[in-house]
């Protein structure tokens, strides 16, 4: 899933965090039910280029971060 730092109603570390926390009850439900849940890959696409930005995107867990413009090369490797 890509997402962009700044958009609108809900930005992508509030998207992120909300992902992560629908995930944590599947988790709990797919282990009461002896399945297993998946985890969603999240990448930041974002015109963002600071260090700080990058680390409070892992903080929310975001599994990558990547700048615009966005290199294609770079896209397919972080995939």
């Amino acid at each position: 899933l890509l997402v962009d730092l700044q958009m609108p109603v809900m930005d992508g570390y509030a998207a992120t965090a909300r992902i992560r926390e629908l995930e944590g009850g599947l988790s709990s439900k797919a282990s009461e039910n002896s399945g297993s849940a998946c985890r969603v890959p999240i990448i930041a696409l974002t015109a963002h280029a600071m260090a700080s930005d990058e680390q409070k995107c892992k903080g929310v867990g975001m599994d990558a971060y990547l700048t615009k413009p966005l290199n294609l090369e770079e896209l397919t490797k972080t995939m």
